[in-house]
C-alpha cells in the first residue's frame, strides 16, 4: 500500500512527459542554409554548371532520396570556387541515409541531410538529435571521419558512410588525409 502513491505519482508523471514531448522538425536537420527547406532533391544545371535544391512537400521526416549521385562545380567573379555533391543511399536495418555537401573554395561549408534513419519514431528521434552534432563536427574537422555519437552509431555510421562517397566524388581530400569507411556491412558485427 505505501508504493501505490509513488507508482501513480511516476506514471502520471511519465505520462505527462510522453505527451507533451515535440521531436525536432526537419529542417533544424539541415542547418541555417538548407538547400530546398527540408530536405528535398538537387537538380544541376548542365548549362551552367551550378546547382539548385529543390523542395519536399508533405509531412514525411524524410525526402524521398535520389539514388542518382550528382556534382556539380561553379565559380563567381570573385574566383571562389563551389562544388556539391550527394553521397550514396547508405542503408540499414533502421531506415536509410543520404547526404549532400557543399564544398568552397577547398572547405566543407555545408551538408544537408536529404534522408535519415527514420524507420521506427525511436529511430528517428535518435537521428534528429545526432545528425546536427555530426554536422557541426564534420564543419569544425573538415573530414567525414569523426566520432560517433554516442547511443547513435548507426546513424553516426551511415551519416559518416554518405558524407564520405559524397566527397570522394567531389574529388575532396581533408587536411589530414582521414576518410570515414563506406562498408557498413560490419556495423552489426561491431556492436556484438
Amino acid at each position: 500500500m505505501r508504493r501505490a502513491p509513488i507508482v501513480i505519482t511516476a506514471t502520471i508523471v511519465g505520462a505527462a512527459g510522453v505527451l507533451l514531448f515535440k521531436p525536432l522538425p526537419v529542417s533544424s536537420l539541415t542547418g541555417a542554409s538548407a538547400v530546398g527547406g527540408a530536405g528535398g532533391s538537387t537538380s544541376t544545371s548542365t548549362g551552367t554548371g551550378t546547382s539548385s535544391g529543390g523542395s519536399s512537400s508533405g509531412s514525411s521526416s524524410s525526402a524521398t532520396p535520389s539514388t542518382t549521385p550528382s556534382s556539380s562545380a561553379s565559380s563567381s567573379s570573385g574566383g571562389s570556387s563551389t562544388r556539391t555533391a550527394t553521397g550514396d543511399l547508405e542503408q540499414d536495418r533502421y531506415g536509410d541515409t543520404q547526404v549532400e555537401v557543399t564544398i568552397t573554395n577547398g572547405k566543407i561549408t555545408e551538408v544537408t541531410v536529404l534522408a535519415y534513419n527514420d524507420g521506427d519514431p525511436r529511430s528517428a528521434d535518435i537521428s534528429q538529435q545526432a545528425m546536427p552534432l555530426l554536422r557541426q563536427e564534420v564543419l569544425s574537422k573538415q573530414s567525414a571521419a569523426v566520432d560517433a555519437i554516442s547511443g547513435a552509431t548507426y546513424t553516426s555510421n551511415a551519416y559518416e558512410a554518405s558524407l564520405q562517397s559524397a566527397l570522394d566524388k567531389a574529388g575532396y581530400t581533408s587536411p589530414d588525409g582521414s576518410k570515414a569507411s563506406t562498408d557498413l556491412s560490419s556495423a552489426d558485427a561491431n556492436l556484438f
